[in-house]
């Protein structure tokens, strides 16, 4: 009687195993930027009810993600920061962009709205080079006549990880402000000279939330679903912008994708009087020769499905999906150098 019963009990785990196998074999794993988490997240979900299949993504920054694909240990990296064609071929990597947004400076001030302060790059690279300490400089209360700015310290905050974001930033204040370039530079994770860190734009927002008086910068779906004060900026036209959908469209309106190698295209301090400053697409990054075929086609397949079908949660969080020029540019890369181990095309 009990062998009955524990051979109709194993009889129903290895039914149900059956079942669930499939989907837990088809789940794919990815890591890396922060700035892309929200998009990635509403994606998958989305993703998930339609086929089946999941996605585990770990959101931990981008200097994460190139880590760990060279390592092998995710189906892709995901970084704001592409990689130069060299380090590509070297490590055998093909990159591609998902989706676009935008970094906006957000600060915590009493009485400030969101988009009511007004700072340019001379301002925001006084900030982060310790220059600018406080609330009431002249060249803040300049840009802002009329605004109640308080004569405290400013806390400046920014990102203790390696960190696409981070990149998008200092690309910018790099450009346009030469003593910041000296001093600080641009890259993923930099030394800077003054301020807290947060891991993550989760950390940098959280801590932004916390401390009076702060600035920091994340990416714009972050503020926006923190309900954070971000500001104008004024950029490379000399026209005050604010951060939403048409301005990151604008500034990536004259990228050259079919020219650029590796599609590593830059959109920080992009020229036109409506693009916002601080744009940039996030990239992901993919084994060209892959040991494990069909699960490198499952990744291929969600991001197929999220240009197709994710345009408009894209505009609801405020990223700009990619034009579809790009996605067929995509898709032939994929195509001519995604191969299995016997050079067989994975798409």
């Amino acid at each position: 009687m009990r062998l009955n019963r524990f051979i109709q009990t194993l009889a129903v785990a290895v039914s149900a195993a059956a079942i669930i196998s499939p989907a837990v074999a088809a789940d794919i794993t990815g890591a890396g930027a922060t700035f892309p988490y929200p998009i990635y997240s509403k994606w998958a979900e989305a993703y998930k009810q339609v086929s089946g299949n999941g996605l585990n993504y770990q959101s931990i920054g981008s200097g994460g993600g190139i880590k760990q694909i060279k390592a092998k240990t995710v189906d892709f990296g995901a970084s704001d920061m592409p990689l130069p064609v060299e380090e590509l071929d070297k490590e055998g990597l093909m990159q591609f962009p998902a989706v676009m947004g935008g970094v906006v400076a957000v600060v915590n001030l009493d009485g400030v709205t969101p988009g009511q302060l007004k700072l340019s790059s001379e301002v925001l690279a006084a900030i982060y080079l310790g220059k600018v300490t406080k609330w009431n400089d002249s060249q803040i209360t300049s840009l802002n006549p009329g605004a109640k700015l308080p004569a405290d310290d400013i806390t400046v905050v920014h990102r203790a990880d390696g960190s696409g974001t981070t990149f998008l930033w200092t690309d910018f204040l790099s450009k346009v402000n030469p003593a910041f370039k000296e001093q600080v530079g641009s890259g993923t994770a930099v030394k800077w000279p003054v301020g807290v860190g947060g891991k993550g734009n989760e950390g940098v927002a959280a801590n932004v939330q916390r401390i009076k008086n702060s600035i920091g910068y994340v990416e714009y779906a972050y503020a926006k679903k923190n309900k954070m004060s971000y500001t104008q900026l004024r950029n490379r036209d000399g026209q005050w912008v604010m951060p939403d959908d048409e301005t990151f469209k604008a500034a990536a309106a004259g990228a050259k994708w079919d020219t650029t190698p590796g599609m590593a295209v830059l959109l920080t301090d992009q020229p036109g009087k409506h693009s916002w400053p601080i744009t940039g697409p996030t990239f992901i990054l993919m084994h060209k020769i892959q040991t494990d075929a069909a699960k490198a086609k499952e990744v291929l397949k969600f991001f197929d499905w999220a240009y197709k079908n994710g345009g408009k949660m894209a505009s609801d969080l405020v990223y700009v999906a990619m034009p579809e020029a790009v996605i067929k540019l995509v898709e032939a890369a994929w195509k001519a150098q995604l191969k299995d181990t016997s050079g067989k095309a994975v798409w």
